[in-house]
């Protein structure tokens, strides 16, 4: 699965509160390989609330390739 499979998957199936910077939080973890620090800066969070979005995000997702 490449890139352009991951951003529409995610796009599709990642909802909710501060959709669009979550969004953004996990493309930059999973598609873009950025570490959770780099990701934090970029977004202006901490470290905790990158970690708590990409699970959170990543649960949706999966829930709905894996199904």
């Amino acid at each position: 699965m490449d890139a352009e499979f991951w951003s529409d998957a995610i796009d599709r199936y990642v909802v909710g509160f501060r959709v669009e910077r979550n969004r953004e939080v996990l493309k930059s973890a999973l598609i873009d390989g950025k570490t959770y620090e780099q990701i934090a800066e970029k977004f202006d969070l901490s470290v905790s609330q990158v970690k708590r979005i990409v699970y959170k995000a990543q649960e949706q997702l999966f829930l709905h390739i894996c199904m």
